[in-house]
């Protein structure tokens, strides 16, 4: 006799564990990376669970308030499209004086 809930004892079954450990392993790396040379894999993999998660969370949330620093706003969007506009419909006319060859 079988018995399938065995397997879901602890909440992982064969097809969600390898997805686990890609994010558990994942995590690590990001951590590890972006840690600039703060911590090393044992450290990082040996955190307890919940100091690993704010680390993690305290890391993106830095790079994500970076990256929308360096975004330009839609206002800003907006007058360089009007800007790229104006310079696409000027008119461009010859020069009004008349230059002559260099004597050799």
């Amino acid at each position: 006799m079988i018995y399938l809930s065995i397997l879901t004892f602890f909440g992982l079954t064969s097809d969600l564990a390898p997805k686990v450990r890609v994010g558990i392993f994942s995590m690590i790396h990001e951590i590890i990376f972006h840690g600039n040379g703060g911590y090393d894999y044992d450290t990082v993999y040996n955190m307890p669970i919940w100091l690993r998660k704010f680390t993690f969370n305290k890391i993106q949330e830095h790079f994500d308030k970076k990256n929308k620093a360096n975004q330009p706003n839609k206002g800003d969007l907006a007058s360089e499209e009007t800007k790229a506009a104006a310079v696409k419909n000027r008119k461009i006319s010859p020069p009004s004086y008349v230059t002559k060859a260099a004597k050799k």
